[in-house]
């Protein structure tokens, strides 16, 4: 069947800037988004460029009326979203029907509140897709992303990083870390990678990194056993300014399986800054 032929795509919108790319490469394929934005996170000049509506956490209820009433039978998720308190969701009737289960989701890390998100889609009547699905395109490819090559000891810093978020994966740790010189500095937990880059930042001008400027890399992959639907690692060019601010050489990224917005900025500015962005195998580790 035709792309075309498959009905609008439900995408449920977080905040950040990747909603609207991977919404303009569902048109490129000549289907229809339908952006559903999670309010007080989702940027609304990302989201009001296309069919929309605005939701509240909680409003299964609304979200599956509406979903329907586009026409949707499949659903992505996608955008920045932090794990709610409890006692902030607002709850409609399907969701109260629904708490034991949500509960139970929550009482986990985030692969296990993000696949049971998944299940509670799916119990509405919605196939839950990833981004492979419809915009395989926004992906970091294998290789140098510009002009600027890592070094032979940034390459050994990549393959330390690489072991180390895959030794973390079953305990649903970040998917970042930073190595200098085989040296751990950082590994990203609740801050995101954002924070983590500016902390880096700050303990340099503190004088507690050792490593001078110009080396270390900020290496992101998923983690082993990450439902590859959700909450996929992604740069951008804050990540390359964040990263140049924390005076690394640059950034390594799981080619394939990390999205990237606005590329020819992140090039831009990595070849700006003289760092270098790099796509690698995810079993660079071994």
């Amino acid at each position: 069947m035709a792309d075309a032929e498959r009905g609008p795509i439900a995408i449920v919108c977080g905040g950040g800037s990747f909603p609207g790319a991977v919404a303009a490469a569902i048109v490129r394929r000549g289907r229809q988004p339908v952006m559903f934005g999670i309010k007080g996170w989702a940027d609304a000049s990302v989201i009001e460029r296309y069919p929309h509506h605005w939701v509240a956490l909680g409003q299964l209820g609304r979200f599956f009326r509406l979903a329907r009433s586009e026409r949707c039978k499949e659903v992505l998720f996608i955008g920045t979203l932090l794990r709610p308190p409890l006692r902030q969701v607002r709850l409609d009737w399907q969701t109260i029907r629904l708490m034991p289960r949500i509960i139970g989701y929550f009482r986990g890390g985030d692969d296990r509140l993000l696949s049971g998100a998944a299940s509670i889609a799916e119990s509405g009547g919605l196939r839950v897709i990833g981004l492979r699905d419809v915009a395989p395109e926004i992906f970091v490819p294998a290789g140098v992303l510009g002009r600027i090559q890592p070094a032979e000891r940034d390459r050994s810093d990549i393959a330390r990083a690489m072991q180390l978020i895959a030794a973390l994966g079953p305990f649903d740790v970040g998917q970042a870390a930073i190595v200098a010189n085989n040296h751990v500095l950082a590994v990203e937990a609740a801050e995101g990678t954002d924070n983590m880059l500016a902390r880096i930042a700050d303990l340099r001008r503190q004088g507690r990194v050792a490593t001078p400027p110009g080396i270390g890399v900020l290496v992101k992959a998923p983690k082993p056993g990450q439902d590859r639907r959700f909450d996929l690692p992604s740069i951008g060019p804050r990540t390359i300014e964040g990263a140049a601010r924390a005076g690394l050489a640059g950034v390594a990224v799981a080619a394939g399986s990390t999205i990237i917005a606005e590329a020819a900025e992140v090039i831009a500015i990595a070849e700006r800054e003289k760092i270098f962005v790099a796509g690698v195998a995810e079993d660079t580790a071994r």
